[in-house]
């Protein structure tokens, strides 16, 4: 064989090694992104879940303890719960607080208790 092919057969090969070399490099960097990411999402959830609960007990204590909430926006959340447009309390809630669907929804609901 002579001596050019060889060394292009070489260089093709160590051309594809490098590829693969890069390839599995950039496969492990997508996997740190989806396992950080995933981590983050679960911890959001967790976080979401905790300030839910406070929120429900926050709630029940206020009520315990004959506090009203004199929050304009609930006001008029609560009027739209007793004209019977629940959708609309629900994102009217979700406007004025930046809340999740899920969230405004339980909000309203406990309003409406």
């Amino acid at each position: 064989m002579c001596h050019a092919v060889q060394e292009a057969l070489i260089n093709t090969v160590k051309h594809e090694k490098w590829s693969l070399m890069y390839a599995l490099i950039g496969l492990l960097v997508v996997l740190v992104g989806l396992t950080t990411t995933a981590t983050v999402e679960s911890r959001a959830r967790r976080l979401e879940r905790r300030m839910m609960r406070v929120e429900r007990k926050l709630d029940l204590l206020m009520k315990h303890q004959g506090i009203q909430d004199d929050d304009p926006v609930l006001a008029e959340v609560a009027a739209l719960m007793h004209a019977g447009q629940h959708i609309s309390a629900i994102k009217k809630y979700r406007d004025a607080t930046g809340a999740g669907l899920l969230e405004a929804k339980q909000a309203v609901d406990r309003l409406q208790q």
